[in-house]
């Protein structure tokens, strides 16, 4: 996959197609009257590249919930800034590089992006571009995954925040997603009983049978979340790792145990609602009496613990202990349904989209 690609490389000039924001959603599910798919020309001309960018073709591109909260209109949810209407939506790639006016950087390079341009050729700057090693047996989806934003994200959540005690009882919502799979996992290398919650019977046999769950539950099949909390944690909740907020959040806290910790990575529930319309949570009594801890994070406050984490993961995965999952679509054109699937129950794994090879 991260051969060079002479025949693109040598050209000057080339027909780019991208993903723009046309306008904002501030409800629901992002339509295509959000978010468009347009052809731009790009050269690739030396001397059209300024000092220290390098010229990009877009690999992969990996699709994530937090990008609806940052289209919203609105500035707080996430406090990341709102993205100006009529430009490229980015995220978090991997590319070639064709030209560079970068010396830490030739052509054929594959690079690491946490600013990628959805888009199949860009122009970027090499301040925050990684390498990646030519000669590591590690598939490239896996920097997008278990190496990329979902596996810091589980990471934090389990080693820095959470850290549970061996014999913990821990809880995954959103258990088959990106940052629950490598949550799961990591949980049971600690010593944990691990239970997660999933959209399917499908991805309840999944992190049983590949993530190693203890037990797991179809949240759509349960009409009473506290019977099947009770059910499940008998000895009640000792860490929650929260992806989706909403009425589970407000059942777990009356099941958490004395000194329970509660991390919140994300409410994907609550995403495609205005705040009015958000469920609010009543249990927040319990976390007085119990003597809980909750604690909101994002991954980017704990890049100082990146390369510790990328060590430990890697090791990992070298080791087969942590196995990731992927759904890889097709071509740029697949972004927008990759991205419209991640608010149903419709994926296995971590959502990527192959742009080029």
């Amino acid at each position: 996959m991260g051969g060079s690609d002479g025949g693109v490389a040598a050209k000057t000039v080339v027909e780019s197609k991208e993903w723009y924001l046309a306008a904002y959603a501030p409800e629901n599910v992002p339509t295509s009257d959000h978010l468009k798919l347009r052809s731009v020309t790009i050269s690739l001309e030396y001397d059209s590249i300024a000092d220290q960018h390098v010229a990009l073709q877009l690999l992969l591109i990996s699709v994530d919930p937090y990008l609806r909260s940052t289209i919203t209109g609105r500035d707080g949810d996430l406090y990341l800034p709102r993205p100006p209407l009529n430009k490229v939506i980015t995220g978090f790639g991997i590319g070639r590089v064709l030209r560079s006016k970068n010396k830490s950087f030739n052509e054929g390079d594959i690079v690491i992006n946490p600013f990628s341009p959805v888009a199949e050729y860009s122009i970027v700057p090499a301040d925050f571009l990684r390498k990646i090693d030519p000669t590591t047996d590690i598939a490239l989806p896996n920097y997008l995954s278990c190496l990329g934003v979902p596996g810091f994200t589980a990471w934090v959540a389990i080693e820095v925040l959470g850290n549970p005690k061996p014999g913990s009882n821990v809880f995954v919502s959103a258990a088959a997603g990106g940052v629950g799979m490598f949550a799961g996992q990591l949980a049971k290398l600690k010593g944990c009983r691990v239970v997660g919650s999933t959209g399917s019977n499908d991805k309840v046999q999944l992190i049983k049978d590949e993530f190693g769950y203890d037990e797991g539950f179809n949240y759509h099949e349960e009409s009473d979340f506290d019977a099947a909390l009770a059910k499940y944690f008998p000895d009640g909740i000792d860490l929650y790792l929260d992806n989706v907020g909403g009425k589970l959040l407000d059942d777990v806290l009356n099941h958490v145990n004395k000194g329970a910790h509660i991390v919140i990575s994300g409410m994907i529930s609550q995403y495609n609602k205005i705040p009015a319309e958000r469920e609010g949570v009543k249990n927040l009594l319990n976390m007085v009496g119990k003597d809980v801890k909750m604690q909101g994070f994002l991954c980017g406050s704990y890049l100082n613990q990146f390369g510790e984490f990328a060590q430990q993961m890697e090791k990992y995965i070298k080791e087969e202990k942590i196995k990731p999952k992927h759904k890889i679509n097709q071509g740029i054109e697949s972004f927008f349904e990759s991205f419209v699937s991640l608010f149903s129950s419709s994926n296995l794994g971590k959502v990527i989209v192959q742009v080029a090879t």
